[in-house]
């Protein structure tokens, strides 16, 4: 059961991200070019997003979902270095491509070879990114 919900709505997800937009990599780019040529119908995208979730999070207090023992809490982490240098790496990373994780995988199946380079190249990134964490920010606590 568990598993057909989570194809359902990985399925549903990438098919807002592409009736909204949000796999075109032209449309996101416009999104981020806030002092040139900026498009900002991205921004209802992200109103479409913000909004029902901040709703849905009001109504799980003091219920359970249908395939966990509880909804998971917000973290407490605080904001420090890796997290701002992380954010700024895919800051750039979005603003290069204009692609982010959710589209990439959501353009796998019709977005051609330079996609698939797109892909490949960030779970490079995610598989080195233990080594990099380890070498700049576990190393200075040493």
């Amino acid at each position: 059961m568990r598993l057909l919900i989570a194809l359902f709505a990985g399925a549903l997800f990438g098919s807002g991200l592409f009736i909204s937009g949000m796999t075109d990599t032209a449309k996101v780019t416009g999104w981020l070019d806030i002092f040139g040529n900026w498009d900002p119908t991205l921004a209802f995208v992200l109103g479409g997003a913000i909004l029902p979730m901040f709703v849905a999070w009001r109504f799980t207090k003091g219920r359970a979902p249908l395939t966990a023992e509880r909804f998971p809490t917000p973290s407490d982490a605080p904001v420090d270095r890796r997290l701002v240098i992380g954010s700024l790496m895919f800051g750039a990373g979005w603003g290069l491509s204009g692609l982010c994780p959710g589209p990439a995988m959501a353009t796998l199946g019709y977005g051609g070879a330079l996609h698939w380079l797109f892909f490949a190249a960030m779970l490079a990134g995610m598989l080195l990114a233990p080594m990099v964490q380890h070498r700049f920010f576990e190393r200075d606590a040493d």
